[in-house]
């Protein structure tokens, strides 16, 4: 499929970094680095706006690498962009650490992951069918 894309940043447009990336670094586009405190969250730029064919959405993830070493994580994550949707792409990022953060001009802060989904047709039922699961829920498999 084809992504369209208006780079309005100061960057080079997304790109897979390797043969079997799912996912495309969003690098910030910003004046001046922004610092985020413990705790703290930022919407944060990029730059970027696209266009989805139909039935794809874009998936804004966190960065493995960013999440790891520094408690960088996408607050809404995946954060779901519509097709129909002609706004900037902008992350909401959370620093989940004990140490503030900056974040600077052209660092890769998040990933985009495009995804096709199916729309359902709601059927409004009395009663639902039968499972061995049935209502269990969380940890109703117990702990190994």
């Amino acid at each position: 499929m084809k992504l369209k894309i208006v780079n309005k940043s100061k960057h080079q447009l997304p790109a897979y970094s390797t043969e079997y990336s799912a996912g495309m670094d969003l690098r910030a586009n910003i004046d001046e680095p922004v610092v985020l405190a413990p705790m703290q969250r930022a919407i944060i730029p990029t730059g970027l706006f696209i266009e989805l064919p139909e039935g794809y959405e874009a998936q804004i993830r966190p960065r493995s690498g960013l999440a790891a070493k520094f408690g960088i994580t996408v607050l809404n994550s995946p954060g779901t962009i519509d097709a129909d949707y002609r706004g900037e792409i902008k992350a909401i990022l959370a620093n989940l650490s004990t140490e503030p953060f900056t974040i600077n001009d052209g660092e890769r802060i998040c990933q985009m992951v495009i995804a096709q989904y199916a729309k359902a047709e709601i059927v409004e039922v009395e009663e639902l069918s039968e499972t061995v699961r049935g209502e269990g829920g969380f940890g109703h498999t117990g702990v190994k």
